[in-house]
């Protein structure tokens, strides 16, 4: 029971931490249906009230609660810096304008960030791991969909963390003996351990959902995310039979009203948890739309971070997407009117907004385009433009033209470009995976060097834990 006790006592100190304002553990399972700072504990546990504390925090740091996380937004952001997808105004401050302009300094507090949380989740992911081990009150059925859908909150976390940082400390145990002084893993070493989970979690996962909604992942969560890592790794059948395990399970299709697609109950939502601030609803609708004060017209706010020219070039004509998915206004500047493109996926300012919108991990969309990037890489390119054609045809495109696999393997990079900008950082890690990073950032940007493909390791890590060694250019 002393592992549960530790387990309660971290839960209760990082709820703390994250500023919500709870008197007790108790309290904390007793949260009211829908609260705008938590996700309902009938949507997370109804047994073990310690695991229920315990778990409840893991799915607390996915809350967009106000506060800036690796998995609350800060991705979307950086990377949409650090790649060809946002711009930031004069106003945004220094760590924003240094991602942007690839010069982080290794105290750069935005990049921290993305580190610090992640590390903080996952101690937290951790214990509870081996606390769900050590338990033995509670069914074998609950301690294998509990285990299951932890391993594939870890394996997002260090994924999200090799395609920022490069080589991270693989830290599996809550044992400080052995991990404050761990070196940097390999990236192909963390990549091992990502799929050592989802593997595990595919076994112990079912094909439903274990509660309302797509909030706790099932089988195809883990599919999902499984695919992903399997076409980053250049793994192409695999990412081909995880992807088509997902498209062919019955339970999502594409939304055809486009302004549709991140609501509440989309239709192909594979992981989507409420967007219950206690500020705002997304973190992506507060920091991209222009007006964060409802009483203020939006044509005096010039956006903090407006879309790119790079971006807003790459929309064909007709577009749908650039129509349902981008703001646009006009900023009157010293009388003259200068107009300016946002980020308007998330449209919601206030949890309270109709409808109710929900915060995407994952969608439907993009394992098309993962099915499809895997079939061209096998050279099954009827396949590959099909699969095209579906996200193509859903924006208001004609299909794809594209006839050599050369062709067909742009056609779907530039696809994933437009379908999935400003969301989890997939442009900026595709520019990575696929070598055209240099290519198309040293044409795009001023002073791009190789080096900034990868953010620096937080000063307070390397000062803290000597065996960190920096990535180069920092």
């Amino acid at each position: 029971m002393k592992n549960f006790i530790d387990i309660k006592r971290f839960t209760w100190l990082m709820v703390l931490f994250s500023g919500l304002a709870i008197t007790s553990c108790k309290k904390l399972i007793e949260i009211p249906v829908n609260p705008v700072n938590e996700i309902p504990t009938s949507a997370v546990f109804a047994d073990s009230t310690d695991i229920m504390s315990a778990v409840a925090g893991i799915y607390y740091n996915f809350s967009t609660s106000g506060s800036r996380t690796i998995t609350s937004g800060a991705i979307t952001l950086d990377a949409g810096l650090s790649g060809d997808e946002l711009v930031p105004s004069a106003t945004a401050g220094s760590a924003p304008i240094q991602i942007y302009s690839n010069s982080i300094l290794p105290n750069n507090g935005f990049a921290s960030t993305l580190w610090t949380t992640a590390y903080t989740s996952l101690y937290q992911i951790n214990a509870c791991l081996a606390g769900i081990s050590a338990n033995n009150t509670i069914s074998a059925a609950l301690k294998q969909q509990l285990t299951g859908e932890i391993e594939v909150d870890r394996a997002l976390y260090y994924f999200s963390l090799i395609n920022l940082y490069g080589g991270v400390p693989l830290v599996t145990s809550t044992n400080y003996l052995t991990t404050e002084s761990l070196p940097r893993a390999a990236v192909a070493a963390v990549y091992s351990q990502i799929l050592a989970d989802l593997t595990d979690a595919q076994k112990k996962l079912k094909p439903n959902y274990p509660s309302s909604g797509h909030i706790r992942p099932n089988l195809y969560v883990a599919d999902a995310l499984l695919a992903k890592v399997y076409l980053f790794m250049g793994q192409w059948q695999n990412a081909e039979n995880a992807a088509a395990s997902v498209i062919n399970s019955g339970l999502y299709s594409l939304n055809t009203d486009l302004n549709t697609v991140y609501l509440d109950g989309s239709t192909e939502a594979i992981w989507q948890l409420p967007a219950k601030g206690t500020v705002f609803a997304t973190a992506e609708a507060f920091v991209l739309i222009p007006s964060q004060n409802l009483s203020t017209p939006a044509t005096t706010v010039v956006p903090t971070y407006s879309l790119s020219s790079y971006l807003l070039n790459a929309f064909e004509a007709g577009d749908q997407r650039l129509v349902k998915w981008a703001g646009k206004t006009s900023v009157i500047v010293n009388g003259v009117a200068t107009t300016y493109y946002y980020a308007y996926k998330y449209k919601n300012l206030r949890a309270a907004t109709a409808p109710t919108e929900d915060y995407m991990i994952l969608r439907l969309a993009e394992l098309y385009l993962i099915r499809a990037e895997a079939e061209a890489q096998l050279n099954n390119l009827s396949a590959a433009l099909t699969d095209l054609n579906m996200v193509r045809t859903r924006a208001g495109l004609p299909n794809s033209t594209a006839v050599s696999q050369n062709d067909v393997l742009n056609a779907i990079m530039h696809e994933r470009q437009i379908e999935l900008f400003c969301e989890w950082g997939n442009r900026w890690y595709d520019l990575k995976r696929t070598g055209a990073i240099n290519t198309v950032l040293g044409t795009e940007k001023t002073n791009w060097k190789s080096t900034d493909a990868v953010y620096p390791v937080p000063l307070s890590e390397i000062q803290t834990n000597p065996y960190l060694v920096q990535n180069p250019g920092y």
